[in-house]
């Protein structure tokens, strides 16, 4: 309890009486007794009763404060609210001895007098007018309502917003420059993003009874473009498509076709949903994979590039013996050097240098150049070109009839087939063995008898392997007894040596022809015009 002071009053004479604070509380306070004796108007030696009221902070003190009998005061309170009236204090200050104290009533009635409209704490002031008084110390009296604040509106993104390139780190802890993460991928049905909306807030009072507006809270909408669905309650974006996603000043945009200007260090190998677009070139070493077509409106150097659908190179490309195309429709390419192509469909190009190239149906060459010239090119039903072969001798091979495809799975099949037959063979002999002994009469472990029973199951699985792989072995060789019609068109000049194959037959050009034809025949290569 702090420490408090009450006015003694005896005939002729006034003084107050200093008590000195309990139980670590504060003492006496020079302007307490100073404001409260101003305020009864009574005169007193100040020196006298600064050195007192030092004094009674260790023990009670009385002080004649002048030779006059004044009336005895009531008790009395000072009241204060803080500068934004949310509080209300009271600093009540001892009767004099024998004087009246305040009643909860009275002092909650003057509150309401002196403008306090709201958080009277009516329960706290009657336990503190019951219990014993505490004089000299600020009371809440009275507490204003804080207004509750809202909350503003805001975006999830359920997908990277950061366009900055992140490389991928190796195992080793070295950085993987060709695998940047710059493509978001979505699929249909993916959530894009979410809006959580704004919580308006509640109002707050003060003592005084005005009201306290919460703070202002910021809307805010789903801002979206194509390939996007929104739902019926405009808090949720769906993408329709299977794509990449991004987000540009605040839109989130869902496209099935990936434009990029080049494909090289800024951006990293691309692997992606729909299609892809390259404005400029594709860079040495790099890949490029899409589920949909491929187009490069500039060139492409010794790249990888993977398309589901068709690949297009508006500039062709120089593969420097190390660039692959392969595409699950057609490819079309300005012009092929040193690459390797292979298509589903079909491949067009105005010419072709020392490559090799696959296509499922056939090979159009007939541009202004339209020469194939040095490696070997194979289609299923028809090649035709201009140019083939070269005067100064380039090893250039032809095919039609066949789907080279299936003769490099038959391949597999067949080296599969061999390995299965060999691990067979070693499990046989030492279940032969095994068995052997068996009738022997030696017996076997428990842990022999599982691996016995594991190499059985194992020569059960491997059997059924290679039947399996003879199986479709014996389709594919059905399929490559040859395509009836294949042919090898020349509509300019072939040269000596190069080699033509169409179906299980071939023939190597011993002198120049133009304007020529390649049919098979009576069980040979035929040459016919046009």
């Amino acid at each position: 309890m702090n420490g408090y002071f009450r006015l003694i009053h005896e005939e002729g004479k006034t003084g107050i009486k200093l008590i000195p604070p309990t139980e670590g509380g504060a003492p006496v306070l020079v302007n307490d007794v100073v404001e409260y004796l101003a305020l009864k108007d009574i005169i007193y030696d100040k020196n006298a009763l600064y050195k007192a009221i030092e004094a009674s902070a260790e023990k009670e003190i009385g002080f004649l404060l002048e030779k006059r009998t004044t009336m005895k005061e009531r008790e009395c309170y000072k009241f204060t609210l803080t500068p934004d009236n949310m509080q209300a204090y009271a600093r009540f200050y001892a009767p004099s001895i024998g004087g009246e104290e305040m009643t909860a009533a009275e002092f909650i009635n003057d509150l309401e007098l002196k403008g306090i409209r709201h958080g009277i704490l009516k329960e706290k002031i009657e336990e503190c007018f019951a219990s014993k008084r505490e004089y000299c110390k600020d009371i809440l009296v009275a507490q204003g309502t804080e207004p509750v604040h809202g909350t503003d509106a805001r975006i999830e993104y359920y997908f990277n917003t950061d366009k900055k390139a992140k490389p991928t780190l190796k195992e080793d802890g070295s950085v993987d420059f060709f695998q940047l993460n710059m493509v978001n991928h979505c699929d249909k049905g993916d959530v894009l993003a979410k809006l959580f909306p704004e919580t308006q807030g509640e109002y707050g009072m003060k003592v005084t009874g005005e009201r306290v507006k919460p703070r202002d809270v910021k809307k805010a909408v789903l801002k979206y473009g194509n390939n996007i669905e929104i739902s019926e309650d405009k808090t949720t974006l769906t993408s329709l498509v299977n794509g990449h996603v991004e987000l540009v000043e605040g839109n989130v945009f869902v496209s099935d076709v990936l434009i990029v200007e080049n494909v090289d260090n800024s951006t990293g190998n691309i692997d992606y949903e729909g299609s892809v677009q390259i404005n400029g070139n594709v860079c040495t070493n790099f890949e490029v994979k899409a589920k949909g077509d491929i187009i490069v409106n500039g060139v492409v150097e010794g790249a990888y590039l993977e398309a589901g659908g068709n690949i297009i190179i508006a500039r062709g490309m120089n593969g420097m013996a190390r660039g692959v195309l392969k595409a699950g429709g057609n490819i079309i390419s300005k012009f092929l050097e040193n690459a390797k192509a292979d298509a589903d469909g079909y491949i067009a190009s105005e010419s072709i240098l020392h490559s090799t190239i696959t296509a499922g149906t056939e090979v159009n060459v007939d541009g202004r150049k339209g020469f194939i010239t040095g490696g070997k090119a194979s289609a299923v039903s028809c090649i035709n070109v201009k140019t083939l072969g070269s005067s100064m001798g380039a090893d250039t091979t032809v095919e039609v009839g066949n789907d080279p495809r299936l003769a490099i799975r038959l391949q597999e099949l067949q080296k599969q087939i061999e390995e299965e037959n060999k691990s067979i063979q070693s499990i046989q002999q030492i279940l032969i063995s095994t068995k052997q002994k068996m009738a022997k009469g030696v017996k076997l472990t428990p842990e022999q008898m599982q691996y016995l029973q594991t190499l059985a199951s194992a020569n059960q699985q491997k059997a059924a392997i290679v039947q399996q792989c003879a199986q479709e072995a014996e389709v594919l060789q059905g399929q490559m007894k040859g395509k009836e019609g294949a042919s090898i068109i020349v509509r300019g000049t072939v040269y000596p040596g190069t080699r033509i194959c169409i179906g299980d037959v071939s023939m190597t050009v011993q002198k120049s022809s133009q304007y020529c034809r390649f049919i098979k025949s009576q069980g040979d290569v035929k040459l016919t015009g046009i």
